[in-house]
């Protein structure tokens, strides 16, 4: 699992006008190239009638699933601009569908390749970007005299505090990146003089829109 990385934050769509061609940009995550095809094919279907629905999608880690489709545009003109923009952006796990309905004038194949880019990249950037960090839930179980001092610890740290079960004792659970874990550990032994229970829990990831 990748420690961080940047990815869509889900679905959008963005509509741009040149030289009287629609182009309609739909954005989406997906995980797998499975989810990438049924979502062209569901904007195929709704836009059964578009003059072109091309399509571009990059999936997986190391991005090892690339695909791009010019749906009948001049070769290289409208697919591959739609994926040099997702691997510009660096993210992963996205698919993105234009939509075009001809105006009537022809833009040529300099002027397809930067329509396909703008229209994919401003869908983007309307959809929202989104870092995803690897985190590992810690556990740490103290006697309640440690209450404030850790919870007034946690607050003001780099960590991200996720829940306090008051229980028999007390359990806190945070957000702690996967390489930071040994940190945390011997920080929180200092803190409550070795007192303290810490275990690992699990891993999930943590989104973080970016400013646009």
């Amino acid at each position: 699992m990748l420690p961080r990385y940047y990815t869509v934050k889900g679905y959008g769509e963005h509509e741009i006008v040149i030289q009287k061609s629609r182009f309609i940009a739909y954005v989406t995550r997906a995980e797998s190239e499975v989810e990438a095809q049924d979502f062209i094919q569901q904007i195929k279907k709704k836009h059964w009638d578009a003059t072109h629905n091309c399509s571009a999608y990059m999936i997986g880690e190391n991005d090892q699933i690339q695909k791009a489709n010019d749906d009948g545009e001049p070769s290289g003109t409208a697919g591959v601009p739609i994926l040099e923009v997702l691997k510009k952006k660096h993210l992963k796990d996205t698919a993105v569908v234009i939509t075009r309905y001809f105006g009537g004038i022809k833009l040529g194949a300099g002027g397809l390749i930067r329509a396909y880019g703008k229209a994919t990249s401003e869908g983007i950037d309307t959809t929202g970007i989104v870092e995803r960090k690897l985190m590992r839930i810690m556990h740490t179980k103290v006697d309640y005299t440690w209450l404030g001092k850790l919870e007034n610890e946690l607050r003001s740290s780099i960590y991200t505090l996720k829940e306090i079960h008051y229980l028999d004792n007390v359990e806190f659970e945070t957000f702690v990146e996967e390489d930071q874990t040994d940190n945390f550990t011997n920080w929180m032994v200092e803190l409550t003089n070795g007192q303290g229970v810490i275990t690992k829990g699990e891993q999930l990831y943590l989104e973080d829109e970016l400013e646009k």
